[in-house]
């Protein structure tokens, strides 16, 4: 794993020998959690191919239940960060992990809509506090100057997922389709559930709670990350848990998250179904197609990370994705009928969007420390997902009442702009290190 870490960060950027030591120990591991993160959260897209018919759901149904998932995930992620600050974030990452795996498995036995409702919500609980979980622990590692690349390494877990996951879904649709008198999407559910619970196993003892911990740090390295990391936090204005929970900047960032998650919930669950709409059918051939966009975003969030930690500046690297992924799914929507270009449209939305994910997340962790940061993470995040909610059933209610989902992409186009716009309201002063 810190081969991955040490071929994919840039070398010039300002941080010293220890930091880098951190990030090539604790960010590819959390990068593997990530990647089995994403894909269980997203893979009911490519069920979708193959369960809607089988289950007769509607449009609206599907949109429900993928949307579903971020009820139990908002309800529960403040709650879920309190009991991670009492137990550690190790112990808490590895048995969330573990939880929402096996919750993940089960999703295979789903007979109708309200099983899958169910289902989609406990998801949503068992990973509920996973994302800030783990942005609240590279905080307790990760000094500012290396803070945008090692988020945007942990946040390469949205793209791999779908690289990864798009032709190894497709695969499973189509290779494992009747095997043992089980539906190829059963088995989907199923096989990529494991690495999941895999990973929350190895979480146990892979992950130290603190560098006090760290057995793999010398005692000089140890003392040296503690007091970069004693300065950075005496600069910050919000310490407490009640600044994280009621601080008006947190929830500015909230409100200021739902417009780049409605673009990242839009590419997610319905990107299989938009390359499937211009003309290609085979499911395995619409998973390879669904790689390609999420290359383009691997790239990207590389590209745009190391501009941001060695500008030191953050608003314009959020602002000017989001537009980026406005003008990419205008694209698509414009040309939705040819393959080729649709497909060119999503790739421009999925690099601009998903690189927006890890950029946000840099922008909390500039004005939270302590349990602050647990807790304003947790309501940033929960805040957000509402958009995870909001944006496939929306896009589903108006493909059931129109037959497309132009108008539905268009409207998040249009929140994706407002969302660009908001980022450049934000201080300079606030936010750039």
């Amino acid at each position: 794993m810190s081969t991955l870490a040490t071929t994919l960060a840039p070398t010039h950027a300002p941080i010293s020998e220890t930091n880098s030591a951190v990030v090539r120990r604790i960010v590819p591991f959390l990068l593997l959690c990530y990647i089995c993160s994403y894909l269980d959260r997203i893979n009911v897209g490519f069920a979708k191919l193959q369960m809607a018919s089988d289950l007769r759901f509607s449009e609206t149904a599907y949109g429900l239940g993928a949307g579903i998932f971020f009820i139990g995930y908002v309800l529960f992620e403040v709650p879920s960060n309190m009991m991670m600050v009492r137990t550690g974030p190790r112990f808490w990452i590895g048995r969330i992990m573990i939880t929402w795996g096996i919750i993940s498995g089960a999703t295979m036995f789903i007979q109708g809509e309200t099983s899958y409702y169910i289902l989609r919500f406990a998801l949503g609980v068992a990973e509920a506090g996973f994302i800030p979980a783990v942005i609240y622990y590279l905080g307790c590692w990760v000094p500012s100057a290396a803070k945008g690349r090692a988020t945007a390494l942990f946040m390469l877990g949205i793209p791999i997922a779908g690289i990864l996951g798009g032709p190894l879904s497709g695969w499973i649709l189509h290779g494992m389709d009747g095997v043992a008198g089980l539906a190829g999407w059963r088995w989907m559910f199923l096989l990529e559930a494991i690495p999941t619970v895999a990973a929350g196993i190895m979480a146990f003892k892979w992950l130290d709670d603190s560098p006090d911990h760290a057995k793999w740090l010398t005692p000089a390295q140890r003392l040296e990350l503690k007091n970069e990391l004693a300065r950075e936090s005496q600069g910050k204005a919000l310490h407490s848990t009640r600044d994280g929970l009621l601080s008006g900047k947190v929830w500015a960032l909230a409100v200021l998250y739902i417009s780049f998650n409605m673009g990242l919930y839009a590419v997610s669950f319905w990107l299989p179904t938009i390359i499937a709409q211009s003309g290609v059918t085979n499911p395995a051939s619409v998973g390879m197609m669904t790689a390609i966009p999420y290359v383009a975003a691997f790239v990207t969030m590389l590209l745009v990370g190391r501009s941001s930690d060695r500008l030191r500046e953050r608003r314009w690297h959020l602002a000017v994705p989001s537009f980026v992924g406005a003008i990419g799914l205008v694209i698509a929507i414009t040309f939705s009928g040819n393959p080729t270009i649709a497909l060119i449209g999503m790739a421009i939305a999925a690099a601009g969007i998903i690189t927006c994910i890890p950029q946000f997340y840099v922008l909390p962790a500039a004005i939270l420390s302590g349990n602050a940061a647990a807790m304003g993470l947790a309501v940033a995040n929960s805040i957000g997902c509402i958009a995870g909610f909001a944006s496939p059933y929306m896009i589903g209610a108006i493909k059931d009442a129109t037959g497309s989902t132009s108008i539905g992409l268009t409207v998040v186009a249009g929140i994706l702009v407002l969302g660009a716009a908001g980022a450049l309201l934000i201080p300079k002063s606030l936010v750039n290190d």
